[in-house]
């Protein structure tokens, strides 16, 4: 397997609270103490996604709630799509990446319109085809999309899809598991090799979006083929909000790009039976046959 180098991205998601200066310290820190590679938010017509009994309804998790309503809620955390196009501009100049996942086709629409470099479809739409299609046809860069809570079938259809408009060497296809946080036997990992032997030719890279704690199988993510690797991302994990428990603070996500890195590096065959910083050694220790 050729190793490409490591892609982080930390997904501040909704774990700004609503507040863009938040959003843009979050952006600051994952670009200078982090040195992730992309941040990335996401996008919800709420009116056109949920039902007006969904809207209406009280939030499943009260102490987690930022409204009456669970529409309320979501249109706290929303930001417009000029403060979107601000925060695009910060990352450009912090140096970062900027992304959003899209959940409808008005916000895909919107989004397109910031011209990013990736727009990421999040597992909950992945079957959503008039949303997937508009992108295809409307949107040129890289489309990303997670396979969490998504069944075979599915799948393929998906792949499909990409492969008749043309567009499937534009798509990352992301294992992940949809849980927040997922204990690592639901992780799953070898969902990787799966993916990539099913469909690594057919489209431009595999990655993982995990939500499991720590960054101990991220790693291993990475050795099994995945170059794009995604965590939540917060600059507190006791925040309000649903996200914020399954996230990486700043300290986590510098590790995880640093040890990505270091395996980076690490992934190869020796060049040389006996490489250059083995010789003093071997002069010095290796058993000698007389």
């Amino acid at each position: 397997m050729e190793y490409i180098k490591p892609f982080v991205v930390a997904e501040i998601g909704c774990n700004h609270k609503g507040d863009i200066e938040i959003a843009k310290r979050m952006i600051k820190v994952a670009a200078i103490y982090c040195e992730a590679d992309a941040v990335k938010f996401q996008k919800r017509c709420n009116r056109e996604l949920l039902t007006p009994e969904q809207y209406n309804a009280p939030h499943p998790n009260p102490a987690n709630a930022y409204g009456r309503t669970y529409g309320e809620h979501r249109e706290f955390l929303e930001f417009t799509v000029e403060q979107h196009r601000m925060l695009k501009e910060y990352c450009e100049e912090m140096g970062i990446v900027y992304s959003t996942s899209v959940w409808d086709l008005t916000s895909a629409k919107e989004i397109t319109g910031l011209n990013p470099r990736f727009i990421k479809v999040p597992s909950a739409c992945n079957n959503h085809e008039e949303l997937l299609k508009w992108l295809c046809d409307n949107y040129g860069g890289e489309i990303h999309v997670s396979l969490g809570m998504t069944t075979r079938r599915e799948e393929e259809k998906l792949i499909r899809l990409f492969e008749n408009k043309g567009r499937n060497k534009d798509l990352v296809v992301y294992a992940c598991t949809s849980g927040y946080p997922v204990a690592f036997k639901d992780v799953c990992l070898l969902e990787i090799s799966r993916i990539r032997e099913n469909y690594g030719d057919q489209v431009k890279q595999v990655g993982f979006s995990g939500h499991h704690l720590g960054i101990a199988v991220d790693v291993a993510a990475y050795t099994l083929g995945a170059v794009v690797v995604e965590r939540h991302y917060t600059l507190d994990r006791t925040w309000k909000g649903t996200d914020h428990a399954a996230s990486l603070e700043p300290e986590g996500i510098r590790k995880l790009k640093r040890d990505l890195l270091a395996s980076y590096e690490a992934l190869s065959y020796k060049s040389a039976e006996i490489l250059e910083v083995e010789t003093v050694q071997r002069d010095k220790l290796k058993y000698r046959v007389h």
